[in-house]
């Protein structure tokens, strides 16, 4: 049992800290993350790699990438598309999986396409941005998801673009742009086979890391994006509601409420506990 002033002065500790912690803010290296329930901090230690094969045609020009050198000169980030190994040369089954949780819905049912989000940098030729992004999102999905919305809801928040540049479709070390050629087949929004990249920006999203992978060190992740189709499943800042651990995930996607797919884009970053969750926890084992 506490005593009294014990149990007070952990109380006040523990109030001091959260404060302390809330007012603490990411380095322009990190954004947030989910593990296992909590919230974590990653930190970024070299730039993306959207990996091109010999064998691959990631803009299905008809040459292969080993004899189609102008299209090694600005990387494309395919989702659907995986290579067999990762930047670092490893086998990509043993590849940690990184998740990117995109909110693929809309809170008021969007329809507005000037709502949609410029192309950050002014983007890159044949890019779909801002209004015309909005207008084609419109068509194939019915609505602006908050994925691409230059602000997301209010209802709900992402750990991208982050706080310390806040600019939409942008992450710190991420590629701003990224092609959803294969992924609007996939969804039989539009005809295959592919014939040119669409490329659009970097969606609005938040990371979960596996349960195993929450202080981890800087290694290599292969991004795994997530359409999360349901405003309930969206993650809560404070990672106390929706998917954030790798059960909540394997059970959104089991019921249909959101899909996963592999990529060629990789990320280079460490994990580890959030400042605020470590300083609960360690106020929680000492009040016991």
């Amino acid at each position: 049992m506490l005593s009294l002033d014990r149990l007070c002065l952990t109380l006040i500790t523990y109030v001091v800290l959260s404060a302390a912690v809330a007012s603490a803010q990411l380095a322009p290296n990190q954004t947030h993350g989910y593990g296992d329930g909590r919230l974590l901090t990653l930190t970024y230690l070299q730039n993306f790699d959207c990996v091109a094969q010999p064998n691959m045609d990631l803009n299905f020009n008809g040459k292969k990438a080993q004899s189609d050198p102008d299209a090694l000169q600005t990387p494309i980030c395919q989702a659907v598309t995986e290579p067999t190994q990762d930047p670092a040369g490893g086998d990509i089954k043993e590849t940690a999986p990184f998740y990117v949780l995109i909110p693929f819905f809309s809170v008021d049912h969007d329809q507005n396409p000037a709502d949609a989000m410029p192309c950050p940098g002014g983007g890159r030729p044949g890019e779909l941005c801002g209004t015309a992004l909005g207008k084609k999102l419109i068509e194939l999905f019915g609505a602006v998801p908050e994925a691409f919305k230059a602000r997301v809801n209010p209802a709900i928040t992402t750990q991208c673009p982050d706080a310390n540049n806040p600019v939409p479709g942008t992450c710190p070390m991420h590629a701003s742009s990224v092609d959803l050629s294969k992924t609007l087949i996939a969804l039989k929004k539009i005809p295959g086979p592919p014939s040119a990249p669409v490329f659009v920006p970097d969606p609005n999203h938040s990371h979960l890391v596996e349960n195993s992978q929450i202080n981890t060190g800087a290694i290599w992740w292969e991004v795994r994006p997530v359409l999360v189709l349901q405003q309930s499943d969206w993650p809560s800042a404070d990672a106390k509601t929706g998917i954030t651990s790798k059960k909540a995930l394997a059970d959104a996607e089991a019921s249909g409420r959101a899909i996963e797919v592999g990529s060629n884009f990789f990320l280079f970053f460490s994990s580890s506990m959030d400042t605020t969750n470590a300083a609960m926890m360690h106020m929680n084992t000492k009040g016991h």
